[in-house]
């Protein structure tokens, strides 16, 4: 399967107003993508796409709540009407509610699923006859480590970022069976310092914060815009979510009894925040938000193995020559030779 140079490519980014959608705009942008972005804010995607045009970019805009089905079709419609065609579908929205389950209402949960979970469904029904009527391109989907392992105050996004893995899974089985060459991709980002945080619904009497440590942005747009030009089934973003996966799949029981010493108490920062300041779950955040960075430069640490899923070449060597080395000690070693 083989997808189109950036600089060919046209672009919907959906969730660019603020955060990872927003950094990926401006990076598709420079590299020479013509982009369609979307949320619900107007300020921010204004904001965004001034400052596109600012350095020669071209980008347009449509405000969409993406738990409305003929909303999200009405950026794949103008994207296709605008630019002739699409070759990218990068899917972004999120939002949630920190709080634990019996505190949450039977509607801020739904909510949270409509958004977080239908949106990218909707996304990709959307996109998806576009893409078929290209003959090629990439469903690049934003979803989290919370879909690998979930975490306590945050069931309804954990959930629902679940929900993504599963519908992602099975669509990419029937796009291989129809030998349809679209790629499908499932992005699985750490914690990152975005405006989530802030915009999020919070019942915790503080303002919420995700289990440190955190990484910028840029690793998560970096992720995206490799997949845009190098079919990928799944990429974890950020070391510490690489180790979540592993635990994971070794023993649940064991990152349990971790989360249950530090998932509550590490998702609760010393700053109050009444459950009744402004969210982003029913209506936009404030434009205050619409930025790309949060409030936790503090606490962010670089990413190592990122580079190497990029790199496959030098990953899978790497691995091999490991292997090897594995191999000679294990070969070197005889019973009795322990000292």
């Amino acid at each position: 399967m083989q997808l189109k140079p950036i600089n060919q490519q046209v672009v919907a980014i959906v969730g660019a107003s603020s955060g990872i959608g927003r950094e990926a705009a401006l990076r598709f942008a420079q590299r020479g993508a013509k982009v369609m972005v979307a949320a619900r804010s107007e300020p921010g995607l204004k904001s965004l796409v001034e400052e596109i045009q600012s350095f020669g970019g071209e980008a347009t805009y449509v405000i969409a709540d993406v738990s409305d089905f003929e909303q999200v079709k009405a950026i794949a419609d103008k994207t296709v009407a605008l630019y002739g065609r699409l070759d990218t579908w990068v899917h972004a929205a999120a939002t949630g509610v920190l709080a634990p389950f019996e505190n949450i209402t039977p509607e801020e949960f739904q909510r949270v699923i409509d958004v977080t979970l239908m949106g990218q469904v909707h996304g990709a029904m959307a996109a998806l006859p576009y893409l078929k009527q290209e003959g090629r391109g990439a469903l690049i989907h934003i979803s989290s480590v919370e879909g690998v392992r979930a975490l306590p105050l945050q069931s309804p996004y954990s959930a629902a970022k679940h929900g993504v893995e599963g519908f992602l899974e099975a669509l990419r089985v029937e796009l291989q069976h129809e030998n349809l060459p679209i790629s499908v991709t499932s992005i699985k980002p750490s914690v990152i310092n975005t405006p989530y945080y802030n915009k999020v619904r919070t019942k915790l009497g503080v303002k919420p914060t995700g289990i440190p440590p955190y990484y910028q942005p840029s690793i998560v747009v970096d992720a995206i815009l490799y997949t845009a030009e190098h079919p990928t089934r799944d990429f974890i973003a950020g070391d510490v979510g690489r180790i979540l996966d592993v635990l994971q799949r070794l023993s649940p029981e064991l990152v349990d009894s971790i989360l249950a010493v530090i998932g509550i108490p590490g998702q609760r920062t010393n700053e109050p925040k009444s459950e009744d300041a402004p969210d982003n779950l029913f209506a936009p955040a404030i434009p205050e938000y619409d930025r790309v960075k949060g409030d936790f430069d503090h606490l962010v640490i670089p990413t190592f193995l990122d580079w190497f899923d990029m790199n496959p070449p030098v990953k899978w060597g790497a691995v091999a020559f490991a292997a090897l080395g594995v191999a000679a000690l294990l070969g070197g070693w005889r019973p009795g030779n322990d000292v």
